[in-house]
């Protein structure tokens, strides 16, 4: 468990990372919060939401997190309890964002008075804004990397790779982010009617710009799904296409080989008085047989268009 803390003009912001039984423990003497809601911050799959008390909100939303190395979208969460001259914010650390905003407050007197000096209401909206300004260079990583499977599927190349790895995989990402996205639609739409407390009135403006960027990150994966999908039927069109023109070539050679292979299994019957066979040149006839029909074959199928 890591703690810090910062404190402007009587507003205090304490940032938890990993936080454990003994934070909880703190933070039960310290500021009485409900046992339910310090439970929620140590459970690894709470739902976003916002609890409403006399003295404070509790509030939980979740944010997507993208892992280099397995190429993967995952989910961060950000517990945050909002009172009348505190905010206290608990999460994994994952969260570069928050991390970085946390730092620059901390550094920066500039910073501090920009984000602190107008209550806790004013900090919480900066909190979130900064959280979900994050979101979109994920959206747009997310966009180059179709850009470039879109490429790959329409290449010239194509019929040399099977992009279905690469499309599930973005494809999972994609859901994964707007499975994250859509509950914190309803939950950020929650905070202009919250207790005026601690969300004064005149903040309802800013909070709607949230709910804005949410909307515009909502409708930015849904045409993500759509061109997600057309290169997902694009792609199996294409393997079933060369597919199908594999099995018409074996199918070709096949029937160019039937009427050799009942040549050969008849004259390898070992019978008495098969034509031609005592003749001492016949092996050489049966080949030239073989090859003038195999020719023919090949030249009627091209005629036919077929190969």
């Amino acid at each position: 468990m890591e703690q810090k803390k910062v404190t402007f003009k009587g507003l205090q912001w304490t940032n938890i990372i990993a936080p454990d039984k003994e934070t909880t423990e703190y933070l039960r003497n310290t500021y009485r919060f409900h046992e339910l809601d310090l439970e929620d911050c140590l459970s690894e799959t709470q739902r976003s939401k916002i609890d409403e008390y006399e003295k404070y909100l509790f509030i939980v939303l979740h944010f997507p997190v993208f892992h280099p190395k397995k190429k993967l979208t995952d989910t961060a969460e950000v517990d945050i309890f909002v009172g009348q001259n505190y905010i206290i914010t608990l999460h994994d650390g994952n969260i570069k964002a928050l991390n970085e905003l946390f730092q620059n407050v901390q550094e920066k007197l500039a910073s501090r008075k920009k984000l602190m000096s107008q209550g806790a209401g004013f900090l919480l909206y900066e909190i979130t804004s900064e959280l979900f300004k994050a979101c979109f260079p994920l959206l747009d990583a997310i966009e180059d990397e179709i850009g470039v499977v879109e490429n790959d599927v329409f290449g010239e190349e194509v019929h040399h790779r099977d992009m279905l790895q690469d499309i599930m995989r973005l494809k999972k990402n994609i859901l994964t982010f707007y499975r994250i996205i859509v509950p914190q639609r309803a939950v950020v739409a929650q905070l202009e009617h919250k207790n005026k407390k601690f969300l004064p009135k005149d903040l309802e403006v800013y909070f709607d710009d949230i709910v804005d960027q949410i909307e515009k990150m909502y409708n930015t994966l849904e045409n993500f799904k759509a061109l997600v999908q057309n290169l997902h039927d694009t792609n199996e069109s294409i393997i079933s296409h060369n597919t199908n023109k594999v099995m018409k070539v074996l199918t070709i050679f096949s029937v160019i080989l039937l009427p050799m292979n009942l040549i050969a299994s008849i004259y390898g019957m070992n019978l008495a008085r098969l034509p031609y066979s005592e003749n001492p040149m016949a092996f050489y006839l049966f080949l030239l047989g073989m090859a003038v029909l195999a020719l023919t074959m090949f030249v009627f199928f091209r005629y036919k268009k077929w190969l």
